[in-house]
């Protein structure tokens, strides 16, 4: 549906944009209130990064994912009210609202260099989506079955799969605590999938509500069990990288990346791409360029969570103790103190386990 459909009314589309606003404050803030509820659960246990899963039981957490859902919900119904083109970009804000409150909640700095690489991943976003081809909406859950059974889509569900089992298997354990791309490589290429099932979903409830049901039809189940088990691992990569890299950086290589997948696939299943004008690809390569440009700026110039480097200093870290001897008297002082230069010290080492 253009801007310019004569069913949307100012007024819609002023409702629409309204939602699409208060959907990206929920999401951004959602990130802030979800990661002081990750280092309030890893100060009494295992963190997020290292496998744990007792922010399960962090109170805040759950506020923060309640907070993320009101934010989709509300960008679910903006798109009843306004046109994709007016929607979609809008959620660029997020990533700004993250990253003011990362800045004074979490106080994480935010570099020049990181300011630059958050507007070029905004801009290639923003260039790929107003670029976009136009959606076929397709009419019922057989239609949209028939869609994600052909050739081209099942190679590339088939591609997400290995990719997905080639980051977790082989690239998690080696560099997922110092690269930031392993872990929110595998919630955006799997958050693909999960907006294919989610449009099957909802396609289904629709018709459900105007007297045609699709409870019965197997394909429907199909979707929610997919959308169900790509959620979750959504879920536990991208608490992974908020317990591990600053929220200002995961933020906005997570909405290029899961923009730009999420684009990819929906041109394969619906064959968008087709009849396209050779201007309208080339913005949308320039825009994946800019992306990439962007990622790249804020990987390079990222800063590490302060609560993992102190933890990877803790199995190696033995107790010890300055002992100083002066006027013939003998003082002990604690590790974290600084000894005095009129002390001639003795590192002694308390023990090694």
């Amino acid at each position: 549906m253009s801007p310019h459909d004569p069913f949307i009314s100012p007024n819609d589309n002023l409702k629409g944009f309204l939602l699409a606003m208060l959907s990206s404050a929920f999401i951004g803030s959602s990130f802030i209130i979800k990661k002081l509820g990750l280092r309030r659960a890893g100060a009494s246990g295992s963190r997020a990064s290292s496998g744990g899963y007792g922010y399960l039981l962090e109170p805040l957490w759950w506020i923060g994912m309640s907070t993320m859902i009101v934010g989709e919900f509300s960008n679910f119904v903006a798109y009843v009210y306004a046109p994709a083109i007016l929607v979609t970009p809008l959620g660029a804000i997020s990533i700004i609202v993250s990253a003011v409150l990362a800045h004074f909640f979490l106080k994480e700095k935010l570099e020049k260099m990181d300011v630059l690489g958050c507007v070029l991943c905004v801009v290639g976003s923003t260039m790929i989506v107003l670029h976009a081809p136009g959606e076929r909406t397709p009419s019922s859950v057989d239609e949209i079955w028939e869609l994600a059974t052909q050739p081209t889509f099942l190679l590339y569900t088939a591609s997400v799969i290995a990719i997905v089992l080639f980051l977790v298997l082989y690239c998690e354990p080696r560099y997922g605590q110092t690269n930031i791309l392993i872990y929110i490589g595998i919630c955006s290429i799997i958050g693909s999938l999960t907006v294919m099932s989610i449009k099957a979903i909802g396609i289904a409830i629709k018709l459900t509500m105007e007297g045609l049901s699709q409870v019965a039809h197997f394909q429907t189940w199909v979707f929610v069990m997919v959308a169900i088990s790509c959620i979750i691992v959504q879920l536990n990569y991208l608490n992974k990288a908020l317990d591990t890299f600053d929220t200002a950086v995961v933020s906005p290589i997570h909405y290029a990346m899961f923009t730009s997948f999420t684009i990819f696939a929906s041109a394969i299943m619906f064959k968008d791409w087709s009849g396209q004008s050779a201007s309208s690809i080339a913005s949308e390569l320039c825009g994946f360029v800019t992306i990439l440009s962007g990622t790249m700026v804020l990987h390079a110039t990222r800063s590490p969570d302060p609560a993992s480097v102190s933890e990877m200093y803790l199995p190696v870290s033995p107790q010890v103790s300055w002992y100083f001897q002066a006027n013939g008297d003998t003082w002990k002082r604690k590790s974290e103190e600084i000894p005095s230069p009129d002390f001639d010290a003795i590192l002694k080492q308390d023990h090694f386990t």
